[in-house]
C-alpha cells in the first residue's frame, strides 16, 4: 500500500510518457536532491515502507506549497513515524522541524469504538523558516501492521519526467523464498542479489534536466509507458480476484432479513429480469455512496445488516449488498473489479490498485451493473466503467471487458424557435429531448437544482453571456432511472442582436441548455497529437426557426453542407422563407469504443474543421 507525501502526490498526477520529450527545458519551480524509497516486504504480506526525500525551492512560485508535507495512514492496519523532518538553509544550516509544527488530524470513533467509515490519520509537517534557495527534508516510515492480503504484497509508483530529480532511489528487501514478479520502467537496476534468506532488488534514476512536454490529457493513462516500478506477489489479475473474492463473498449471505427485503423490494414484478432492475435501483437510490478507508476495510465489504442500517457503504458494500439481494431471487450475479480511473488496459504486473472499483455482473442477462450510481439506468453503466478490463470474482474470463455505449445510443434533439423584434430583443423557445449518457447526467442535474436556482436559470444564463433576459425553465420529473429525459424553456432578451443598422450573427442554440454540435466537433479536434484519450458517439439534431423582423434585409445565410467519412457525417441546410430562416443541423458521430488513438482524430479533424467552418458562417443583414 502507497503512502506517499502530498508533494509526490500532487507530481504524479501530472506522469508522462518514458519516451524522451523533445521540448524545451522545463522551467523549474523546485528540484527534488533525493528520493530515497525502501519496502521491506515480510512473509505474511505486511511491510515497513521508509521514504526519505529533500527537494530545493527554486522559485517563490513554488514556495507555499513546499511548506507543508503530509504524512497518512491507517490507524488499524499501520503505524507512522517520522525520522527527520527539517529545513536545510541555503547556507548550510539546518532547522529542525519543532513539536508544535506538527498537525495530526485522526478519525476516531467515540469513546473506545471503533470510527465508522475512516480510521485515516494525516501527519501535516510544517517546515520553519523556509526560503528560496533553502531545502526541506523529510524522512519517515510506515509499518503495516496487518496485510491487504494475507501472504501477498504488491504496489506500484510513476514518475513524472517533467521534475528534476537528482538521486532516485527504490529498494526492495523481501524473503528469497517469496515468489514475486517486477518491473521498472526508464530506471537502471543497481542491485540484485541473495543475502541470506532475503532478496534485494534496487532501481535508481535521475533526471537532471527534465524537458517539456506538450500532453495534457491524461483521460487514458498507461502505466507500462510510464518512468516507475511495479512489485506484486501476485501472479494473474485472475489471483487478485480469488484473493479479493475470499473474504468479500462470504458476506454476500442471504439472511431472513436480507430475503424478507428483497421479497419487498420485487412484489408485483414476475419476470426476473425486472426483479433484478427493481433490486438494483432499491440499492442505488437508498444506499449512499461512501468511502471506506479502515484498515483491510480497503478490500473487505461490511457486514450487509450494517449498510442497510446506514443506509450508506462504498462500492464493495453495494456490490456485495445488491448480490446478497439479488441471491435471495435466485439471480445470478457475481462481483467484479476494474479501474474507475483512466487506466483502459491492465499493466503487465498484477498489482491491486490496478483494480479500485468493485461492480456487478449478472451472467443472465449478459449485464453490468453499478449501483454506486444514483442515476445511472439498470443496463448501463457510468462512463468511467465502460470499455474497461473487467476481472470476475467468480467465473474469471481472461481478457473480459465491460461493454461499452452502442452507436447512436447517445442522441439529442434541440428545437429552438425565436422571433427577434425590431429593437434587437427576442423571444422565444427552446426545448430538448436526450437519450442515453446526455439524459443520465440531466437528470442528475435536474434533481439536484434548487426551487430558486430553477426559476433564476434562464435569467442567470443571459447574465452569464451578458445579455439582459428571463424566461421560465420546465423540466420533466426527474427522479426516473431511465435513459431519456425532455425538458424546455421559454426566454426574452434584450438587445439579442444588434438593431437598427448592418450586422451579423451566428446560429447556436440560444440559452446552452444542452450540448451543441460546436462543442461536440471542437474537443476531438484540438485532441492530443501523440496519445490516446477518452472519445464517445452520438447523434446531435439542431432545429432552428428564426423569425427576423420586417425591415430587415438578409444579405446572406449559411451555405447548405453535406460531409461524410467513415467516422462522422454531417448535413446542414439553411432556408429563408420571406422573414423566416429555418435551420436543421445534424450530427452523426460513429466513434466505437471510449479510446481513440492520434491516428482516429486525425481522420475524424478532417470531417470536423470543415463543420466548424459551416458552423462559424454567419447571417449577414442589413
Amino acid at each position: 500500500m502507497k503512502i506517499p507525501t502530498a508533494f509526490f502526490l500532487a507530481a504524479l498526477s501530472c506522469c508522462n510518457s518514458v519516451w524522451p520529450a523533445t521540448g524545451a527545458p522545463v522551467d523549474l519551480q523546485m528540484r527534488v536532491g533525493r528520493y530515497y524509497e525502501s519496502f521491506l516486504v515480510n512473509e505474511d504480506g505486511t511491510a515497513v515502507e521508509s521514504l526519505e526525500w529533500s527537494k530545493t525551492v527554486l522559485k517563490e512560485t513554488a514556495l507555499e506549497r513546499s511548506k507543508r508535507a503530509i504524512v497518512s495512514y491507517s490507524t488499524s492496519a499501520q503505524t507512522a513515524e517520522v525520522i527527520a523532518a527539517y529545513t536545510l538553509k541555503a547556507d548550510g544550516r539546518r532547522i529542525d522541524v519543532p513539536k508544535d509544527n506538527y498537525q495530526v488530524e485522526v478519525n476516531r470513533g467515540q469513546g473506545k469504538d471503533s470510527p465508522v467509515y475512516s480510521d485515516w490519520t494525516t501527519l501535516t509537517v510544517v517546515f520553519p523558516e523556509v526560503a528560496v534557495g533553502d531545502s526541506v527534508v523529510l524522512s519517515y516510515k510506515v509499518t503495516q501492521t496487518e496485510p491487504m492480503f494475507p501472504q501477498h504484497y504488491s504496489t506500484a509508483q510513476f514518475f513524472s519526467n517533467q521534475i528534476a530529480f537528482d538521486d532516485l532511489r527504490v529498494r526492495f528487501d523481501y524473503p528469497a523464498s517469496m515468489w514475486v514478479q517486477y518491473e521498472a520502467r526508464g530506471m537502471k537496476e543497481a542491485e540484485n542479489r541473495v543475502i541470506g534468506d532475503r532478496k534485494i532488488i534496487e532501481w535508481r534514476y535521475a533526471n537532471e534536466r527534465p524537458v517539456q512536454n506538450d500532453r495534457r490529457d491524461y483521460t487514458v493513462f498507461d502505466p507500462d509507458q510510464e518512468i516507475g516500478y511495479a512489485f506484486s506477489t501476485f501472479k494473474t489479475y485472475a489471483d487478485i480476484a480469488t484473493a479479493y473474492g475470499a473474504r468479500a463473498l462470504p458476506k454476500a449471505v442471504v439472511t431472513e432479513r436480507i430475503a424478507a427485503l428483497a421479497t419487498e423490494i420485487v412484489k408485483g414484478k414476475a419476470a426476473k429480469v425486472d426483479q433484478a432492475r427493481a433490486l438494483y435501483e432499491w440499492v442505488a437510490k437508498n444506499i449512499t455512496y461512501a468511502g471506506n478507508c479502515i484498515g483491510v476495510g480497503a478490500v473487505v465489504p461490511r457486514d450487509v445488516s450494517f449498510v442497510i442500517d446506514n443506509k450508506m457503504g462504498d462500492c464493495k458494500d453495494h456490490a456485495t449488498l445488491l448480490q446478497a439481494l439479488l441471491t435471495a431471487q435466485s439471480i445470478k450475479s457475481t462481483q467484479a473489479l476494474v479501474n474507475a480511473g483512466s487506466v483502459y488496459r491492465l499493466p503487465k504486473i498484477p498489482v491491486v490498485a490496478n483494480v479500485n472499483h468493485v461492480i456487478t455482473y449478472l451472467p443472465e442477462f449478459d449485464e453490468y451493473a453499478d449501483s454506486t450510481s444514483d442515476s445511472t439506468p439498470f443496463g448501463m453503466l457510468p462512463f468511467s466503467d465502460q470499455d474497461k478490463p473487467v476481472l470476475l470474482v467468480e467465473g474469471f474470463k481472461e481478457g473480459a471487458k465491460t461493454p461499452v455505449a452502442p452507436i447512436n445510443s447517445n442522441r439529442e434533439h434541440v428545437k429552438s424557435a425565436i422571433k427577434i423584434a425590431p429593437d434587437g430583443s427576442a423571444s422565444g423557445s427552446i426545448e430538448v429531448v436526450e437519450k442515453g449518457e446526455g439524459a443520465v447526467r440531466s437528470r442528475a442535474w435536474a434533481r439536484k437544482i434548487s426551487k430558486d436556482a430553477e426559476e433564476d436559470l434562464v435569467k442567470n444564463v443571459f447574465r452569464g453571456q451578458g445579455m439582459i433576459g428571463y424566461g421560465k425553465f420546465e423540466k420533466d420529473d426527474p427522479t426516473g432511472m431511465v435513459d431519456s429525459y425532455h425538458y424546455k424553456a421559454s426566454l426574452n432578451a434584450e438587445k439579442f442582436l444588434k438593431l437598427p443598422g448592418p450586422g451579423a450573427f451566428y446560429i447556436s442554440p440560444p440559452l446552452g441548455l444542452s450540448a451543441s454540435i460546436a462543442g461536440a466537433v471542437r474537443t476531438p479536434a484540438e485532441s492530443e497529437k501523440e496519445a490516446d484519450v477518452t472519445c464517445s458517439g452520438g447523434s446531435i439534431i439542431e432545429e432552428y426557426v428564426i423569425e427576423l423582423p420586417k425591415a430587415l434585409r438578409v444579405l446572406s445565410i449559411p451555405n447548405n453542407a453535406k460531409l461524410k467519412n467513415e467516422f462522422l457525417s454531417y448535413a446542414a441546410t439553411y432556408v429563408l422563407k420571406g422573414k423566416v430562416l429555418t435551420v436543421k443541423r445534424t450530427l452523426d458521430d460513429h466513434t466505437k469504443g471510449n479510446v481513440c488513438s492520434p491516428q482516429y482524430f486525425a481522420e475524424y479533424k478532417k470531417i470536423a474543421d470543415k463543420v466548424m467552418d459551416n458552423l462559424k458562417e454567419q447571417v449577414l443583414y442589413k
